[in-house]
């Protein structure tokens, strides 16, 4: 973990305080070696809570037109987020996650693609693939309470048990869809932890 990592993660706890965010399942969390963590993704406090707990840096996927934003794009870059064009060829964000997973270092998605608010959003098979190619562990994780941000609800976020489907040998083109499926339904298992 980066110093400016620290630095970042400890004002985002800061920033967080209104909400009172709990991490439950923390020691689920692989400490070493490539890891995803895939969670819902409801509001922009999402990244920022999803990290704030966690003993390990989270590389974060981020639409490009952040980092345009002045001093945000900066902050983000710092504390290891990188751009991808969701208008573009989408194999540049999968090459490039898939570096950073072979570094040994950890990710955060979003499967949804992008924020959506009834839990309704049609699954991407981009964390499949993220997988198979980097033989990496999968880590559900549901966020709870950021929907509510306006009053301060209380903030949870539940980590589920690794999935190691993908660790050995990959998946094969058959699985990968289906695979998608159940991280999805894993966060969606994990809800209940967090009443």
């Amino acid at each position: 973990m980066t110093p400016i990592y620290r630095f970042g993660r400890g004002l985002c706890r800061l920033m967080l305080l209104p909400w009172r965010v709990r991490a439950l399942g923390i020691e689920r969390v692989p400490l070493q070696g490539p890891l995803i963590v895939a969670a819902n993704h409801i509001s922009y406090l999402d990244p920022p809570a999803l990290g704030i707990y966690l003993p390990r840096m989270l590389h974060y996927m981020a639409k490009r037109e952040l980092f345009a934003v002045p001093g945000f794009g900066a902050a983000i870059a710092a504390v290891g987020a990188y751009p991808v064009d969701r208008g573009g060829n989408p194999m540049a964000a999968i090459r490039r996650s898939v570096e950073v997973l072979r570094e040994g270092k950890a990710i955060a998605i979003f499967p949804e693609g992008t924020r959506n608010f009834d839990g309704r959003a049609p699954i991407q098979s981009g964390v499949s693939l993220l997988a198979s190619l980097a033989r990496a562990p999968v880590v559900p994780a549901c966020i709870v309470g950021t929907d509510r941000a306006r009053r301060f609800a209380r903030v949870t976020v539940v980590y589920g048990e690794p999935m190691l489907d993908a660790c050995a040998n990959g998946l094969a083109r058959a699985d990968i869809e289906p695979f998608a499926q159940r991280v999805m339904a894993a966060i969606r298992a994990l809800r209940a932890e967090a009443a």
